[in-house]
């Protein structure tokens, strides 16, 4: 069913944070390996999933999951080296893919180590690759997880940046406003080519950003999740 402006997401509240975006992303598995044999999962960065990954995993051990029909991608990545403190990929190696035991040649990381164009293209060939496969035109997610910063941004799609305006690549380079300011992003033709979105936000002070967001307020960036054939979800801690 076609996505648009005026579809309204899914709005789950919840106190139990941790355990419900958990459980989310376990149902979300368990029906894409139902009815494809695959579930592709994109992570978001930053301290509010990582407790949500170590949830997963806990849940998926318990002989839920497949774990070697779980591929995973990431929504963006700092340019600094896969044991950086910064790195999303430690993060998520940390909390999820090592607890999980998802097999290595399952999980598509960002180069971040390596010079941001040739990163870019590289994952972006692994990913057409997969979809060419598949016979898809563009690679499908089956969920990308997503945050949300206080200047309306989401992966690493700021205020003003020409990634904004991209409509044909699926990464590519992009500065931040904050240190390390190098990343690599997900661009929204491939953030809108998924079925599902989630973001996940548990921070108060964002309220009023997040109903900005959702009336589709075109100065912040999230605005523009808009899955052409998916749905959008929104986990809310209180």
């Amino acid at each position: 069913m076609q996505t648009d402006a005026l579809t309204p997401p899914e709005i789950l509240r919840t106190p139990a944070f941790v355990a419900d975006a958990a459980r989310f992303i376990l149902d979300c598995a368990k029906r894409a390996i139902a009815e494809r044999g695959l579930f592709r999962l994109s992570l978001a960065g930053g301290n509010t999933p990582k407790p949500v990954y170590a949830e997963f995993a806990r849940l998926g051990n318990d002989g839920a999951l497949p774990w070697d029909r779980v591929q995973i991608t990431f929504g963006d990545e700092r340019c600094v080296a896969p044991d950086h403190a910064d790195s999303n990929y430690r993060m998520a190696r940390e909390s999820l893919l090592e607890a999980a035991g998802i097999p290595e040649g399952n999980v598509f990381r960002i180069a971040g180590e390596d010079d941001p164009e040739a990163a870019a293209r590289n994952l972006e060939a692994r990913l057409s690759a997969v979809a060419s496969r598949l016979g898809e035109a563009r690679y499908i997610h089956d969920l990308i997880l997503l945050g949300l910063g206080e200047d309306g941004h989401t992966a690493s799609l700021f205020p003003g940046s020409p990634a904004l305006m991209e409509t044909e690549r699926n990464l590519i380079p992009v500065i931040g406003p904050k240190p390390p300011p190098q990343r690599i992003s997900f661009t929204f033709p491939l953030i809108n080519a998924a079925r599902e979105i989630a973001f996940l936000v548990k921070d108060p002070s964002k309220e009023q950003v997040i109903q900005e967001v959702i009336a589709g307020d075109p100065r912040h960036p999230a605005s523009h999740v808009r899955p052409v054939n998916g749905r959008v979800t929104w986990i809310i801690g209180e």
